[in-house]
């Protein structure tokens, strides 16, 4: 059979725009596609969500692909081993309460549960702005990542969704754009020094709604709220993204 280069192209577009178009009004957009993002994506998906993450590097999995210092490896604590028996990702204790895992394998299982769930997720999108409708975040401003980083003057796209959650890690990016663009909507601390064992108490109760419509989780739960940053410890993030999902889950 021969290979026709036109079929290719006409193949990835067709799929592609008919795959964002169903991508334009959703329950629940998150941004980022870090760890706490994938297991909210996949919380979401298994309650009957519409859910879709939008990622504005090429690969997902956010911080964890390197694990500490470019060892691929993962700590998670006894509170969050639950994720790895129920990902199906092999681990071995280390000493009292601490499970080592491989951070490749924990990444393209989590990865692969999500989707299997039902979430969408686009890589190379990033989010440059949010919608805002009647004090409420309802949705999100897209663009190519490769436009922002070659400062092109190239207009986005919108998403409507009922329930955005931010996961971009320690920057916040969400939540810093609606800071600067609507004021005294919420304050950007953010994170303290490295301190994980408070780090990682400390970010379930920072994973909440933090605007009408807007939830932040992980990482930049973190930097919103001024706790530390935890460094290669990953349970908080999975329990972080279950719990921003449970409040999500309420909002819809």
């Amino acid at each position: 059979m021969a290979i026709d280069e036109i079929s290719i192209t006409r193949a990835i577009v067709t799929e592609f725009t008919k795959s964002f178009l169903e991508c334009t009004d959703v329950d629940c957009a998150l941004v980022g596609a870090g760890p706490a993002n994938l297991v909210a994506a996949y919380t979401l998906a298994k309650s009957g969500a519409d859910v879709v993450i939008f990622e504005r590097d090429i690969a997902i999995g956010g911080g964890m692909w390197g694990g500490g210092m470019m060892f691929p490896r993962i700590v998670v604590q006894a509170e969050a081993r639950r994720f790895l028996d129920d990902f199906g990702i092999r681990y071995t204790g280390y000493g009292e309460g601490l499970y080592i895992a491989d951070s490749i394998e924990s990444v393209c299982r989590i990865a692969a549960s999500a989707i299997g769930a039902g979430a969408r997720i686009f890589n190379l999108i990033s989010m440059e702005d949010v919608m805002i409708r009647e004090d409420r975040v309802s949705g999100l401003v897209l663009n190519w990542a490769p436009v922002a980083k070659a400062h092109l003057h190239v207009d986005p796209l919108t998403i409507r969704s009922k329930v955005v959650i931010d996961g971009t890690g320690h920057d916040a990016e969400v939540c810093s754009v609606l800071q600067k663009k609507v004021p005294n909507a919420l304050h950007v601390q953010g994170e303290q020094p490295m301190w994980a064992d408070r780090g990682e108490h400390a970010l379930l109760d920072f994973t909440k709604e933090v605007y009408p419509g807007l939830v932040v989780t992980g990482m930049a739960a973190n930097a919103v709220f001024g706790g530390h940053r935890m460094g290669p410890i990953f349970g908080g993030m999975m329990l972080s993204g279950e719990r921003a999902a449970e409040v999500a889950i309420d909002l819809i």
